[in-house]
């Protein structure tokens, strides 16, 4: 899988490269709007190969807004299969189409409200929630993705989710300002379930620059392949409203930093990364394509 001595380019947001790319979602449906219709299919063929083609070793399945809990909200709790399963399809199509050795990464998004640390559901069924999204994506993807996950069980859970389909598990984990989960839990706590699991990375996800700066130490300590999947958000407050229903772009409520953070200076910041040991360089929300590109051919 990824090698600890090997830098591997990931990819960058798929909802928000969709957005630009001229999605119109429903409410804060986002991507999962773009799988439901499938007349927009063509939009997230053309993102996963804007990515292949920029260098992205691995790209992530569009399914992080596929979750029961966003979808009945929506009252569209029927279309979790279908639009899961496309998830993947569409990933590995155009991997497939690309004849390129790409990773693609099934998105096992947190069964929570995202960016926080809330219990909202109970064990067995957020159990539930992992391994049915698990089993439909598992015949099109090479590895799972726990995608921007904040608390040590829930991670947990995830692992032994999805641990009968036997592929490697990459822990993408989000944190606060201070480093820590929003839990409150430790990188140190994540290192040590890694090392429980078939665990082939951990990743700060859907992070600030300035939080990956305070990981890469600590990650460092350890000896599975390590990076991030940096955002260019201005900030995700605590505090933020958890009804999303009111707007269509998460910018509207965490701001954009990217005439700050330009591909120039993402290129800056990867390549810093990965002279402090790095391999795992990619983005999250507002990080495009053309970010991207910007690592092709540099390792």
């Amino acid at each position: 899988m990824f090698l600890k001595n090997k830098k591997y380019i990931l990819d960058g947001g798929s909802g928000q490269t969709l957005l630009e790319m001229g999605l119109k979602p429903e409410g804060a449906l986002w991507s999962a709007s773009a799988l439901i219709d499938q007349n927009l299919h063509s939009l997230i063929l053309k993102m996963h190969e804007d990515f292949i083609n920029a260098g992205s070793d691995m790209i992530v399945t569009c399914n992080f807004s596929v979750r029961k809990r966003r979808l009945e909200e929506y009252d569209k709790l029927h279309c979790f299969e279908e639009a899961t399963r496309f998830a993947g399809l569409l990933a590995k199509t155009t991997k497939d189409a690309a004849n390129k050795n790409v990773l693609v990464a099934g998105s096992l998004p947190t069964q929570g409200i995202v960016y926080k640390a809330d219990i909202v559901t109970d064990d067995k069924e957020t159990f539930k929630g992992f391994y049915n999204t698990a089993k439909i994506l598992n015949p099109n993807i090479d590895i799972f993705y726990l995608d921007v996950l904040t608390r040590i069980n829930e991670i947990k859970i995830a692992c032994e989710a999805i641990k009968g389909f036997n592929k490697p598990i990459l822990i993408g984990v989000h944190l606060n300002n201070l480093g820590l989960l929003r839990s409150g839990e430790t990188i140190e706590d994540v290192i040590k379930l890694s090392k429980e699991i078939n665990c082939c990375g951990i990743i700060s996800a859907c992070v600030s620059p300035e939080i990956v700066e305070i990981t890469l130490p600590k990650l460092s300590q350890q000896n599975l392949p390590y990076g991030f999947k940096v955002n260019a958000f201005e900030e995700i407050k605590e505090t933020y409203a958890e009804n999303l229903n009111n707007f269509t772009d998460p910018i509207d409520t965490f701001g954009t930093r990217v005439d700050e953070f330009t591909p120039a200076v993402f290129k800056k910041f990867a390549i810093k990364c990965s002279k402090e040991g790095a391999n795992l360089l990619g983005g999250c929300c507002e990080v495009k394509p053309r970010h991207i590109k910007t690592l092709k051919n540099l390792f």
